[in-house]
């Protein structure tokens, strides 16, 4: 099976306030570098054929430019779940057999292991990718992309399950490790920046931005 990604994507000036003064200024630049390596790791996919990023970010429109994919005017900014409809109704208007709503701020994305994947969907199966707490919810793969309605945000995890059984489709859950930290709280960057000092390639954009954090002055210089 092949999919259509959809990344809904906050602004970015709204995006990570749970992070609260751990990144100050610096949260545009984040947000956006880590949809940038979102965006390089969903093009080295083999089973992704086409991108919506779902967004009313100007920054998020010219990120999707400059990786030659599709973006979708949010002009609301109403949540996650309901820019992840926008993108799952263009899928579905195109006739398209699967939909994986992927975040924007999970930049360590292994491309092969998404399509591991999606490679063991099949219609009728709603696949679930847990955080790394097994609470949320990282990834949706739909198979239709209409299975279920998205449901994002905390306790997502078993919601969706849920929300799977009652559709009379099949939910299975997906460990993807490369999916499994997303940057929500002070303890993700922490872990976030502990993974890409030891390996920075893995996400480059996103750790040009956590090194040059490291490195500048903090509020009284």
């Amino acid at each position: 099976m092949q999919a259509t990604a959809v990344l809904p994507v906050k602004r970015f000036g709204a995006a990570k306030q749970r992070l609260g003064g751990s990144i100050g200024e610096a949260r545009p630049a984040l947000a956006e570098a880590m949809l940038s390596d979102v965006l390089d790791a969903l093009a080295r996919s083999e089973r992704i054929l086409r991108v919506l990023v779902v967004s009313g970010e100007p920054a998020a429109q010219r990120a999707a430019e400059t990786h030659d994919v599709e973006w979708l005017d949010d002009p609301d900014d109403a949540g996650h779940p309901e820019a992840a409809r926008i993108g799952v109704a263009a899928a579905l208007e195109a006739g398209e057999a699967c939909a994986a709503l992927l975040p924007g701020d999970c930049p360590l994305l292994d491309p092969g292991e998404l399509d591991r994947a999606i490679g063991a969907l099949r219609a009728g199966v709603v696949g679930i990718v847990p955080d790394r707490h097994g609470t949320g919810t990282n990834g949706l793969l739909l198979a239709p992309p209409d299975a279920i309605a998205p449901s994002f945000g905390p306790g997502s995890c078993e919601r969706h399950l849920e929300l799977a059984r009652r559709s009379g489709v099949e939910p299975r859950l997906f460990e993807i490790e490369s999916l499994a930290l997303d940057l929500d709280t002070p303890d993700d960057l922490t872990e976030l920046t502990g993974v890409l000092r030891d390996d920075p390639g893995r996400a480059p954009a996103t750790a040009a931005v956590l090194a040059a954090m490291a490195t500048s002055p903090g509020p009284e210089g």
